[in-house]
């Protein structure tokens, strides 16, 4: 546990080398950057940079906490500093095992590395208890008898002052008694609290005498049936800030109307006084970043678990197959504010895509499949075709992609009678295979209802590679893939959760689960994939070819009972985002 007095706080270990992703992350300069570097200029925390990433363990964390984590992580990385990742446990009802465990998978894999200063508020339990006594004692705090209902009353509105508690001026002895006798589980839940003596004319509500501990007999997943009272966050916050040395900290801008009561606290008590800065939460269109809501979709089965891949918490968008580079990338894009906004997903989808195109290798996949075969090419031959992995990236290497008589592409890629400005296969017309040769279409099959079922090409064996040594030009390419050795797949397609930008349905009356997208997900069972991939493993990144960017997902395992592969799209190719911004 850390040390709890900070009058002469601990310099940062000479030659520790900083996080590795925080170091690599883009450095534009924001507000709170530049309150740092003023800080580090006045030697006003005698050349130390100490943040945090304090998430409470009530859910996964989403993409508003990564933008948190990088800047936590990348200041303190920037000037040699140090980041705790602390659990804000003060609320045992809501609090599990498996979200702490699910946090630190998630910042792991956004890249960042806490080294030996992982901390829970539950570490510090004693402590903020011995404060709060510290309190009652110097006049400062008092047990109250009104209900959560009453307080609320009492408490007045924005236009009217509140009026003080009956039991504001019990003795200091008998506020000690209570006191003492709710931590030893005397009173049942809610029939007391402790509040601060602060100002119940404040025009700022969360002065107005506020709850400092409330009774909760209910196990904690750290310390058991030990406590029956619990501080509330607010309490919390900035005394284990102060505990841990905190120099910066930082949060988002709901706690700005907050930091008057954290600066009592600290005032009040006599110790360590961090400094508390806010900045804008990130908002995305289409998509909700609150975890009450996402848990309410977890619980009622509109998604299958906090990972789903249409989910914008970070365990669902790394089974989508977004790359924590991409992740950094867009939070230092985005930058700070002391404005709340909205920005769009396009911007964070482009971020992801331009990572995946310079990273990804390619792959041939099929996703809706149509027979075509060659009658012209010798039944039976199976002839290596060679594929280049990345065309920018030669470390990538490359492969090669089995040819033979009967093939499969993509029903898309055929029009038995084709529109204007259609170049790809129709009947009479020669297309590139993508890799092989360029084929003609000659005739095609049909089933009973008049659907093409198979179509009948020739081949030009001088054509090997999809060259053209006569010059001749041919305005398709198109990809395919071998029908004898393709893998069979299922592929999932996601679009957006939500049907509106806004989802949250608040200003319209409407629950927002009404603004559930019901083509969120289309599974498609009969892809066909290039035998390459058969021992991709999940989580690998790929970009089928003219498809978008795929991953392979944590279902396509052994013991899958389908016996399939299974593939995520990520996003598609097309980048609207880049495309607005190049105009």
């Amino acid at each position: 546990m850390p040390d709890s007095h900070h009058d002469s706080p601990v310099i940062a270990t000479p030659g520790v080398e900083p996080n590795a992703a925080a170091e690599a992350a883009p450095r534009p300069n924001n507000f709170v950057r530049q309150i740092v570097l003023d800080d580090l200029k006045t030697n006003k925390y005698q050349g130390r940079v100490h943040t945090r990433f304090p998430p409470e363990p009530n859910g996964y964390l989403h993409l508003g906490h990564a933008k948190s984590i990088c800047l936590n992580f990348g200041l303190a990385a920037e000037f040699g500093g140090k980041t705790n990742l602390r659990f804000d446990d003060t609320n045992p009802c809501k609090e599990e095992t498996e979200y702490v465990d699910s946090i630190i998978a998630d910042v792991r894999w956004l890249g960042f590395d806490w080294e030996d200063r992982m901390f829970y508020a539950s570490d510090y339990f004693q402590q903020l208890y011995d404060w709060a006594v510290q309190l009652i004692r110097e006049g400062k705090a008092f047990v109250c008898d009104l209900t959560a209902e009453q307080i609320r009353e009492y408490r007045g509105t924005l236009t009217a002052p509140g009026k003080q508690s009956p039991y504001r001026n019990r003795t200091v002895e008998e506020s000690l008694d209570l006191f003492a006798r709710m931590k030893q589980g005397e009173f049942p839940d809610g029939s007391r609290t402790l509040r601060a003596k602060v100002d119940m004319a404040s025009p700022n509500l969360n002065m107005r005498d506020p709850v400092l501990y409330r009774i909760l007999h209910a196990g904690h997943h750290r310390t058991g049936s030990q406590w029956c009272i619990y501080p509330m966050y607010d309490f919390a916050h900035g005394q284990c800030d102060s505990i841990e040395g905190i120099t910066h900290s930082i949060c988002t801008l709901e706690f700005e109307d907050h930091r008057p009561l954290y600066d009592w606290f600290i005032d009040a008590l006599g110790i360590y006084h961090p400094q508390q800065i806010e900045f804008d939460r990130l908002n995305l269109t289409y998509t909700l970043l609150s975890k009450r809501k996402l848990l309410q979709l977890v619980s009622d089965g509109h998604v299958r678990g906090w990972d789903d891949p249409r989910m914008p918490t970070l365990s669902g968008v790394r089974r989508r197959g977004y790359s924590p580079e991409a992740l950094r990338n867009f939070c230092a894009d985005i930058g700070l504010s002391k404005t709340n906004g909205t920005i769009e997903l396009a911007r964070l989808e482009h971020h992801v895509r331009e990572h995946l195109n310079a990273t990804s290798p390619r792959a041939m996949a099929v996703l809706r499949p149509l027979k075509v075969v060659i009658d012209n090419y010798p039944e039976g031959q199976i002839e290596p075709m060679d594929a280049v992995n990345h065309p920018d990236n030669e470390s990538l290497g490359s492969r090669t992609v089995p040819f033979s008589r009967e093939l499969y592409i993509e029903q898309d890629d055929f029009r038995e009678v084709p529109p204007k400005g259609f170049h790809r296969l129709s009947p009479g017309k020669e297309v590139r295979l993508r890799y092989g040769y360029l084929v003609t279409c000659t005739s095609l099959e049909k089933d009973e209802a008049g659907e093409v079922v198979a179509v009948h090409c020739t081949y030009d064996p001088a054509t090997r590679g999809g060259n053209t040594p006569d010059g001749r030009k041919v305005k398709a390419t198109i990809h395919w893939v071998s029908a004898e050795k393709a893998l069979d797949a299922e592929v999932r397609l996601y679009e957006t959760l939500f049907t509106c930008e806004d989802p949250n349905g608040a200003s319209d009356g409407v629950d927002f689960t009404a603004n559930l997208n019901s083509k969120s997900l289309e599974v498609v069972t009969h892809a066909k994939l290039e035998p390459s991939l058969a021992d991709a493993k999940a989580g690998s990144r790929y970009q089928f070819e003219r498809l978008g960017y795929f991953c392979v997902d944590s279902d396509s395992t052994s013991d899958n009972t389908s016996d399939k592969m299974v593939f995520n799209r990520t996003v598609a190719l097309k980048d609207s985002w880049a495309k607005q911004q190049s105009k």
